[in-house]
């Protein structure tokens, strides 16, 4: 039984509280918490909120920085991701969002072994607190910056090379979903699959990220949650919009489509 969630990342103009009530009052049973927003509500008024919210937390976005693209040293980068740690086991999150970081002019077998050993010494603590750990892939045409993984073959060899059990994937429809291989690609992910993003766009990401209301797109979504759902998968569903094309669009107006797309696509909503 799949959860379905709201990222604050969607509306991001509005308080912790009013992300709470409108996510609950629809009928969405988790919320997909950004950091700046969990430091400026606070973790103990958080965690009071979104049990009188009956809201769960499916993700706690983002930590990463390990290549130093951010202006980070890969030391500041750890001690910050093991905090979010401990935040995301006090939120009971389901995962904590890594992004490995831009490439920062290195060489790309440099990137992947610093990102390793930082995945390695976050996923020792990660297991001792029984928190999830979840590498997104992000579209190179809109994240360079922010990561040097950008396809599900190359989180996979992360993954395996740092083989932590805590340590799997995130899947957002947007930066992987418009590949032609990703339907083929998703029973052997399912296993690593910790939580799935859905995001729409109408073309492939280029420049700033451009999310479009779900279904207006040119993403599968009716496919891959087919798939999804056809191979077992019954974690967290997250939604995530953000851009251009949907920015003048009332966050209510937005979270009611979004809603709908889902009761259409799978049913009433379950918590």
């Amino acid at each position: 039984m799949n959860t379905l969630a709201i990222s604050q990342l969607s509306t991001l103009r509005w308080s912790f509280e009013e992300d709470a009530a409108a996510y609950s009052a629809r009928g969405f049973s988790g919320i997909g918490v950004w950091r700046p927003k969990l430091e400026d509500y606070g973790l103990d008024r958080t965690i009071e909120l979104l049990a009188e919210a009956s809201l769960s937390v499916t993700s706690l976005s983002w930590v990463g920085g390990f290549t130093g693209s951010d202006g980070r040293t890969v030391d500041d980068a750890v001690i910050d991701a093991i905090a979010a740690v401990r935040d995301a086991a006090n939120l009971r999150a389901d995962t904590l969002i890594v992004l490995a970081g831009g490439r920062n002019n290195h060489i790309r077998n440099h990137v992947k072994r610093t990102f390793c050993e930082a995945l390695q010494e976050i996923a020792a603590v990660a297991e001792d607190f029984g928190v999830r750990l979840s590498i997104e892939p992000i579209h190179p045409g809109c994240g360079d910056e922010w990561s040097f993984v950008n396809d599900l073959q190359s989180t996979l060899d992360i993954i395996e090379q740092v083989a932590s059990p805590n340590l799997g994937l995130v899947l957002d429809t947007y930066h992987v979903g418009m590949d032609e291989e990703v339907v083929r690609w998703l029973p052997d992910v399912i296993p690593h699959l910790h939580l799935v993003q859905f995001g729409d766009g109408k073309h492939s990401p280029i420049g700033e990220m451009n999310r479009c209301l779900l279904g207006e797109g040119s993403v599968p979504l009716r496919t891959i949650f087919e798939t999804l759902s056809r191979h077992g998968y019954d974690g967290p569903m997250e939604v995530e919009l953000i851009g251009e094309d949907v920015e003048a669009i009332p966050y209510d107006d937005m979270l009611d489509h979004t809603r709908d797309f889902f009761d259409r696509m799978m049913g009433p909503v379950k918590s």
